[in-house]
């Protein structure tokens, strides 16, 4: 057989490919909006996700969790768009504004095998829900040609479990947001509705499929769930109120990551409750309040004064 003869079979193989996942996108359900749209078509629910991968940057990121970066990086792929519109999100640019560039399922896979060559610790898929089918395909294309790096799946929670289910044996650690406890919350800043619901219902079946977080011998996660939480300022009691929702629930079977590095951008700058950081006697209530439910297993930043640095310069 030819060279060229392989080459035409490899991209009809490809096209089929791309064709077959395009029918889960005829009626998709894939996030809690359940918009149903055909983004085949070219309509666009919630997330404003067409029918192909967009992606915006893919990179070595050093400042995940320290089992999450380690020493040698996370893998990370920054999807465009999102089923959620927080006013302050820090990657409004492609979570909002979808800044990206629209790629194959076989240039995915190109870029999870490109990551391992860096030598990465994990693969780290952040903001996937929209493009979830299109990411198990490319997942299996990968580790037929080598991939082993465990595969994280970094997002906001708004998941149906049927999604989540959709990725068991695809995804080794799951680094889920729990954002809001109170409804009002939730759709004032992000515009959703039964966030706290929908979402502990998507984290439950996470810590179902992969089970407690187990650490190679350098500490590395090899695979668990750790539970992110954004402090916002002005919303403590929220804060205070998810944290004792993992700790009765989930306190033994996952970590927790506490985070302090809430700054005013995007549409939070023109609003009163959260055009600021926190303040170090918010803070100081909150370690103190971790420390009196007795939460153990996970991590809490410091307050720092230079969060907006951290933000990625995206390439696409």
């Amino acid at each position: 057989m030819t060279t060229k003869i392989k080459q035409k079979e490899r991209v009809l193989e490809e096209n089929i490919l791309e064709k077959n996942r395009l029918k889960d996108l005829e009626e998709c359900k894939l996030c809690a909006h359940l918009c149903k749209i055909n983004r085949n078509e070219g309509r666009v629910g919630r997330c404003k996700a067409g029918n192909q991968v967009k992606i915006a940057l893919y990179s070595v990121h050093n400042f995940e969790e320290p089992s999450i970066s380690g020493e040698n990086g996370s893998g990370t792929v920054f999807f465009s768009n999102c089923n959620l519109n927080c006013i302050y999100c820090q990657n409004y640019e492609i979570s909002q504004l979808g800044k990206g560039k629209e790629i194959t399922i076989k240039k995915l896979a190109d870029i999870f095998l490109e990551q391992q060559s860096k030598g990465v610790e994990n693969i780290n898929l952040v903001t996937p829900t929209s493009y979830v089918p299109q990411i198990i395909e490319a997942i299996k294309m990968a580790r037929k040609k080598g991939l082993k790096l465990p595969i994280i799946y970094n997002t906001n929670s708004y998941e149906t479990v049927e999604t989540i289910k959709m990725l068991e044996g695809f995804v080794d650690i799951y680094l889920p947001d729990l954002k809001y406890f109170k409804e009002e919350i939730g759709r004032k800043y992000s515009k959703i509705e039964n966030y706290f619901e929908t979402s502990t219902k998507a984290i439950e079946e996470m810590v179902r499929q992969v089970g407690k977080p187990k650490l190679n011998e350098r500490g590395i996660l090899e695979k668990g769930v750790i539970i992110r939480h954004l402090v916002l300022p002005n919303y403590i009691e929220n804060s205070k109120k998810v944290l004792k929702w993992i700790k009765d629930n989930l306190a033994d079977k996952v970590y927790v990551s506490i985070m302090a590095q809430y700054f005013p951008t995007y549409k939070a700058k023109e609003n009163k409750c959260i055009n600021r950081k926190l303040t170090q006697e918010e803070w100081e209530e909150i370690e103190n309040y971790v420390e009196k439910i007795g939460i153990e297993n996970g991590y809490i930043q410091e307050l720092g004064e230079h969060e907006e640095e951290y933000v990625p310069k995206w390439e696409c």
